[in-house]
């Protein structure tokens, strides 16, 4: 199927390029999805018993969290692919703040873990994720299946565009 110019769906039809215009309906679809999820992720935090948190904060307590593990900042920000660290340390603080992490020193390095209010809050956001977000969803293998082909395809294009933004700090 061939979709005309006219009837692309783009936040910014001067940025289409003719080797993929698809890419252009990619990048607007990531705009409205990311802002559907941290909108998801605020008020399903929200939900769960912590009001005013940021994207930012609920990424980094459920990174926190996983595996029961304690973390480092950089360790944090690598995986959540923050390169600004003190929008991390500012949220770590936030979270200390309000109970929900902790760090302890070890020699010169801080590590954060999630403390069990931390943990408690975690466990609710997954029964509100799972009451309100997963009805919509058949959970059939072949949904799971394309559901993953995304994820991977995601990650690809997420590698590109950190590819594209160190040649175009260095231009």
């Amino acid at each position: 199927m061939v979709v005309s110019e006219a009837n692309r769906i783009v936040s910014s039809q001067h940025l289409v390029s003719p080797k993929s215009p698809e890419l252009s309906e990619f990048e607007f679809g990531m705009i409205i999805a990311w802002h559907a999820f941290a909108r998801w992720m605020m008020r399903c935090m929200t939900a769960a018993g912590v009001k005013d948190m940021t994207p930012i904060d609920v990424l980094v307590l459920h990174h926190v969290a996983h595996r029961d593990l304690e973390k480092r900042l950089a360790d944090i920000c690598f995986v959540l692919n923050v390169e600004d660290t003190h929008v991390v340390s500012y949220s770590l603080r936030k979270l200390a703040g309000l109970g929900l992490v902790q760090s302890a020193r070890q020699g010169k390095e801080s590590f954060f873990s999630v403390t069990e209010k931390g943990r408690e809050i975690c466990l609710a956001y997954r029964d509100v994720r799972e009451a309100c977000l997963m009805p919509g969803f058949t959970g059939s293998a072949e949904d799971n299946a394309r559901i993953g082909e995304l994820a991977q395809l995601l990650r690809t294009l997420s590698g590109r565009y950190d590819q594209a933004a160190r040649a175009a700090s260095t231009s």
